[in-house]
């Protein structure tokens, strides 16, 4: 068994120490106009020393604080809404956090699948560490294609099989992004419901006006057999992405009610 008042007597104890030092650098600096030189030289060579652990502490944990913190699945979500999820690849460290010379079906993670037909396959894939204030997800992926000769470039992401549980065909499933391009790109987005043999499958583009870009599918006009559905997974299609950087600061999808007709 762990001995907690232990603890707390070191703790007790580290706080009566720092008071202490923090007391006698006070008295220093109260009279450092007035301190013999020898003993001053040794107080500021003493302090620089301190200084210096002083500002690498600051520093990794201004760098710690102000970043997303990774795990969060924090992102603003309608009042409706009765599922939401943020993927693996944008919330924590991945194993390996980049592939280069991308060949088909290479994979981020255990959700995210890279397809293509390029011969060539000058397309790298890595997961990079989000540093913006504004930013809500600890990680981003960015995509970067040179030559494509290739008809198609897409991204699958699988979603988690609790998106099943009740899914009716009064939802909407609604995806938003943060995305970076270097050059303007259309992007789009399938919605695959796998139902027994069949796949029903829905395509929005999503809109090019700005970084933030969501998309609304309204399961009400799908074949969506309610009783049947058994898997869902979305694929991002990059249309002409050749000589282009693409940042996917964030990807979150939920699943909401629809508005009564």
């Amino acid at each position: 068994m762990v001995d907690k008042s232990k603890g707390h007597i070191q703790g007790r104890q580290a706080q009566a120490v720092l008071a202490l030092a923090m007391k006698n650098w006070r008295k220093a600096v109260q009279a450092a106009r007035h301190t013999d030189l020898p003993e001053l030289k040794r107080q500021r060579n003493r302090a620089r020393r301190l200084k210096q652990q002083l500002d690498e502490l600051l520093h990794v944990a201004d760098e710690r604080l102000t970043l997303p913190l990774a795990g969060n699945q924090t992102f603003p979500r309608p009042h409706d809404c009765d599922w939401h999820w943020r993927p693996e690849l944008w919330c924590g460290a991945l194993p390996v956090k980049g592939v280069a010379s991308a060949a088909d079906s290479s994979k981020m993670g255990h959700e995210v699948t890279l397809f293509h037909d390029c011969r060539l396959r000058e397309i790298t894939l890595r997961q990079l560490r989000n540093m913006r204030e504004a930013d809500l997800a600890a990680y981003g992926l960015r995509m970067e294609v040179f030559r494509f000769s290739g008809s198609y470039l897409s991204l699958a992401l699988d979603l988690p099989k609790a998106i099943t549980n009740g899914l009716k065909r009064n939802h909407v499933i609604q995806i938003d992004t943060i995305l970076e391009t270097e050059a303007p790109l259309n992007i789009f987005v399938r919605l695959n419901m796998q139902q027994g043999p069949n796949t029903e499958q829905k395509v929005l583009e999503f809109p090019k006006d700005h970084q933030e870009r969501r998309v609304e599918f309204d399961l009400a006009y799908t074949d969506l057999n309610e009783k049947r559905i058994e898997k869902v997974w979305l694929d991002l299609i990059f249309e002409n992405p050749q000589m282009n950087q693409m940042i996917l600061r964030d990807l979150t999808i939920l699943r909401r009610k629809r508005a009564d007709m």
